[in-house]
């Protein structure tokens, strides 16, 4: 499985879960931070994740060309 593939698939892993969290944790309280916050920075990381891999899939870089 190569690089890109693993990062596509932690990336739409990171946004289910974090999703699931915003949704499921909206009143659960923990001492330090709410489920609910910890779902949104999940999910934003992994659709950073989806973005950028997918941006490096279709726009490879031009010095790994000559590989």
């Amino acid at each position: 499985m190569s690089a890109n593939v693993k990062s596509l698939i932690i990336g739409t892993v990171m946004l289910v879960v974090g999703v699931i969290l915003w949704q499921t944790g909206k009143g659960v309280q923990i001492p330090v931070f709410s489920l609910d916050k910890v779902g949104i920075v999940l999910a934003v990381l992994g659709v950073i994740e989806l973005v950028v891999t997918g941006s490096v899939m279709i726009f490879p870089s031009k010095k790994n060309l000559d590989r």
